[in-house]
């Protein structure tokens, strides 16, 4: 009979121990080792498809033809150029995010995106009336649309070669299995074993794989970390349930750049692409008001304009308060500890409260000359030219910072209409003396303070 033996797993690299340690020795984590039992039987099963021999000859690099791989539109002009130009023929891609964040919704939307294509949607985790609830609310349709509630994964592939789809859509990795495994689907032996077979069969058939997966507690894809080395992208979809609006990152992308985000919009019928980010996260005020100014920032390879806004406000309870949303606190702080040590203002004893408008998380240098100015105003209650905008890093001596890309935030800023754009006098770009708006060049803290408030 065959043997059954214990061992202990590490969740986030895969690497195996005969017993319980508290730190992984080969990725440093603690507390990711778990119990699973393993057969003789658990090693992979290979995958035969018709044409393939099984037998590989090495090649000289010189002989290889290196040319383009053909890439599917998914009909969705924001993910299409994330993924570089679209879906590549044979690749892997791995969709994560937060639970009721809407990868779902954007998976069954790019099955349904275009009416002509074959697609297999297996489904692990839903009954087929639920998907089918959320295509009427999507409202679009796909005659070639094929719905499969399985977890099997030999079944799966079994109808895949039997359909001959364009694209396959997993949702999710966690839920399929395959009985060559005694581990119960989401364990890490089954993650890493399901993710290897599909990635041989997308490549040998030429098929595109998405595979959705799920998200624990601390922001990370589960499952062993070898899962998002096995595959050829990872996805990660962001946003706050209390806000409308989603981000799609690039974290990593064989095929194009990691540099690229898209934004949507969730609606009643599904998620709406935003082309024009800027004027979305800037609100339209009838009066001018103290605390509200405009950043000039990039995420990724996207220039967009963002609202900061600011409440300065003297501390009620004895020790004042310090609290921002979509922006790093600690760096916050260190803001105001500049604008006391280098402007002279006393905020010490004063509640400061700073959020980004739209619900979106910044971490771009470049933001902190307009988190200051909106500081600023709130502190002073006098309003920012709202014609203005600002794009400079601030220094612990307070110089004014240049910042990377000022053409690309200078040309965004002139579309959505400003007039004039605050940077740094020390940003060496030639395009500044041709802009198409007013350049404001300033070099100390103490600089932009006069200028705005004098």
């Amino acid at each position: 009979m065959a043997r059954t033996r214990t061992v202990w797993i590490c969740r986030n690299c895969g690497s195996e121990s005969v017993k319980w340690i508290g730190r992984c020795p080969s990725c440093g984590e603690w507390n990711t080792y778990q119990e699973e039992t393993i057969t003789p039987s658990t090693t992979s099963r290979e995958l035969k498809l018709a044409g393939d021999t099984g037998k590989r000859k090495p090649e000289l690099l010189s002989e290889i033809t290196g040319k383009e791989k053909e890439r599917y539109k998914t009909g969705m002009s924001e993910l299409d150029r994330i993924l570089g130009g679209g879906l590549v023929a044979g690749s892997l891609v791995l969709l994560g995010g937060e639970p009721g964040v809407g990868k779902s919704t954007l998976a069954l939307q790019i099955a349904l995106e275009k009416a002509d294509r074959r697609v297999l949607y297996v489904s692990g985790e839903e009954s087929g009336e639920q998907i089918s609830l959320r295509a009427r609310r999507i409202r679009k349709k796909n005659s070639e649309c094929f719905i499969l509630c399985e977890t099997d994964l030999e079944s799966i592939i079994t109808h895949s070669e039997n359909l001959k789809p364009e694209i396959i859509i997993v949702d999710s990795i966690q839920t399929i299995s395959t009985p060559v495994l005694e581990n119960v689907a989401g364990s890490v032996t089954q993650v890493r074993e399901c993710a290897a077979q599909l990635l041989k069969y997308s490549k040998l058939s030429g098929i595109p794989v998405i595979l959705i997966g799920h998200i624990t507690k601390d922001g990370s894809l589960a499952g062993p970390k070898v899962l998002e080395h096995i595959v050829d992208v990872v996805l990660y979809f962001e946003g706050e349930n209390n806000y409308a609006y989603r981000v799609l990152r690039s974290v990593k992308n064989r095929f194009g750049s990691t540099s690229e985000i898209g934004i949507f919009e969730m609606t009643e019928s599904g998620l709406r692409e935003i082309s024009n980010p800027s004027e979305l996260f800037i609100n339209q005020h009838d009066e001018p008001l103290s605390g509200i100014t405009i950043a000039a920032t990039i995420d990724g390879l996207r220039p967009f304009l963002i609202e900061t806004q600011a409440l300065v406000s003297s501390a009620v309870y004895g020790t004042p308060q310090r609290s921002s949303t979509g922006f790093d606190t600690r760096r916050m702080n260190m803001l105001l500890a500049i604008l006391e040590k280098r402007a002279g203002f006393k905020l010490g004893m004063k509640d400061v409260f700073l959020n980004i408008a739209g619900g979106l998380k910044v971490s771009d240098p470049a933001i902190d000359l307009a988190v200051i100015s909106a500081i600023l105003s709130s502190n002073l209650d006098v309003p920012v030219d709202r014609q203005l905008c600002f794009a400079g890093e601030a220094g612990l001596t307070g110089e004014i910072r240049p910042v990377s890309r000022i053409e690309q935030r200078i040309r965004e800023a002139a579309k959505t209409g400003f007039t004039g754009v605050v940077i740094s006098k020390y940003q060496k770009d030639p395009f500044i003396k041709n802009a198409p708006l007013k350049i404001i060049q300033l070099g100390k803290i103490e600089h932009l303070v006069k200028f705005l408030f004098s």
